[in-house]
């Protein structure tokens, strides 16, 4: 007779918020808790701002699943090496997280912010979301938790909200800004000065409110136009809210 095979294990993505430990919701904290694997991304040598954030809700006998990115930073998007060695990173991680799953235990995979909201979970996903069931637990955007620790109101009525990558080209940054009444830049960091030029172009920088590090204890809010800085760190974005002020 051949073994019954055991059930496959459970995929969770799980959002835990944009740093704040108090940010997270309490379908996280408890799946977080109960999961026998617990799967994190990192950069080498680094705790790893996820991981470090679900501090001391990981259960006594879970197993932590370190999963090390080749790089983070030093090789640029636009560099064919960037998507050739990521997409190899992301194979590799999936097919660990899928040992896992095939041999019955489930696996919370960490992912800050949302998962599905430029959070690297969402490539493990695309990889073994149709093999196996899967659970997405949404999490706080980095983005609401700045703009509401900045006390900036973003968008009113009908205004149209953009999300914009400060990896853009200027032009293209600067014709969708002008398309929308309110824009929140991601990626700010080492964007920032080409960031605050597009913006005082438009005639927008008065506006611009520039976030580091939003909700964690290094947190730094400031105008755009009252920072000469150039760069920043990697959690970093800018706030354009809305020019609307009455319903």
């Amino acid at each position: 007779m051949t073994a019954e095979r055991s059930k496959p294990g459970r995929l969770f993505g799980v959002g835990v918020g944009p740093g704040d430990p108090d940010l997270l919701t309490l379908k996280a904290a408890r799946i977080v808790g109960a999961a026998p694997v617990v799967a994190f991304f990192a950069k080498k040598g680094r705790t790893g701002n996820a991981r470090r954030i679900v501090e001391g809700l990981i259960g006594p006998d879970a197993q932590e699943l370190r999963l090390d990115y080749p790089f983070t930073t030093e090789i640029p998007v636009s560099d064919p090496r960037y998507h050739a060695q990521m997409a190899a990173f992301y194979d590799t991680a999936a097919a660990a997280i899928a040992d896992r799953l095939g041999a019955g235990t489930d696996v919370a995979v960490l992912c800050e912010g949302d998962p599905l909201f430029y959070g690297s979970y969402m490539y493990v996903h695309d990889r073994l979301a149709d093999r196996f069931e899967t659970t997405v637990v949404p999490g706080i955007t980095a983005m609401s938790g700045c703009w509401g620790r900045a006390g900036t109101p973003m968008t009113r009525g009908d205004d149209m909200l953009a999300v914009l990558s400060g990896t853009m080209e200027e032009e293209r940054l600067a014709a969708r800004l002008a398309s929308a009444e309110a824009a929140v830049i991601m990626k700010a960091g080492r964007n920032l000065k080409k960031i605050r030029a597009v913006l005082e172009q438009c005639g927008r920088l008065d506006r611009a409110v520039y976030v580091e590090r939003g909700t964690m204890e290094e947190e730094r809010i400031v105008s755009l136009a009252e920072t000469s800085d150039d760069t920043g760190p990697y959690f970093s974005l800018v706030l354009v809210p809305t020019t609307r002020m009455t319903v």
